[in-house]
């Protein structure tokens, strides 16, 4: 793990910029290190992502966690994948026809989950190796198939705070069911890029004897301060 610069912030919380190999990512620690980690899942592009990303880390370190994200394999300025683009292109074009996804969203997130899931669990221990974290780890956010494979295999991870609103394929469904941590599940009622009905099946499948569903009105970037000091107190009760 190379860091290439470091700043702190208002608050007090250090922010780093660092590459794990071909990975860019973020590290925010609180000002009273060793923190409990919290992964920030996103859907990619960490530069226009920045903003709510550094909010969320802000949130986190107030309440005495480090945070830390990623780029996704093929967003940001790392290399795109041509089978990626077509997919995204397709689905575009099948849901402006009424058409049906499901194949179409296989070919995207599937390929998308078996290549960022190892990187976070790389960039995990590299994180992890850092006197200034400690475990147990939460993961908070979306892309929502990447958080129920990172649930379902990564024993470090000790329970997750989901965001409903992104596509997911049948086949994550089998995996919810083998997901035994703690989950949270957010959703934005109104989204209108979100399939409800999947969101509450993917939610019912879940196999944790311990799991949330916030609902909330509004669509897609209307969540409520509150949800984040829900999130808080989740990830409180099994970090701390």
């Amino acid at each position: 793990m190379h860091f290439s610069s470091d700043k702190t912030l208002d608050d007090g919380v250090l922010e780093r910029e660092f590459s794990l190999g071909e990975i860019p990512g973020i590290l925010w620690t609180p000002p009273s290190p060793p923190s409990p980690l919290i992964l920030l899942g996103h859907p990619g592009g960490l530069r226009a992502m920045y903003p709510r990303l550094v909010g969320r880390a802000q949130h986190s370190a107030a309440n005495g966690f480090a945070a830390a994200t990623i780029e996704l394999p093929g967003s940001g300025d790392r290399i795109r994948s041509a089978d990626a683009e077509q997919a995204r292109a397709d689905l575009r074009r099948a849901l402006a026809a009424g058409e049906p996804v499901d194949e179409i969203v296989d070919r995207l997130i599937i390929p998308l989950v078996e290549k960022a899931v190892p990187e976070w669990q790389t960039t995990l221990d590299a994180l992890l190796a850092l006197p200034e974290i400690r475990g147990p780890v939460g993961y908070s956010g979306g892309v929502i198939a990447i958080g129920v494979r990172l649930a379902r295999i990564e024993p470090r991870i000790a329970a997750a705070g989901l965001f409903a609103g992104s596509f997911v394929p049948g086949i994550m469904f089998d995996e919810a069911r083998q997901v035994t941590i703690p989950i949270r599940v957010l959703l934005q009622w109104d989204d209108e890029g979100n399939d409800r009905q999947l969101a509450l099946d993917l939610f019912d499948a879940f196999g944790s004897q311990e799991k949330t569903l916030q609902a909330n009105m509004g669509g897609h970037t209307g969540v409520p301060q509150f949800a984040g000091d829900d999130a808080a107190r989740f990830f409180a009760r099994h970090l701390t």
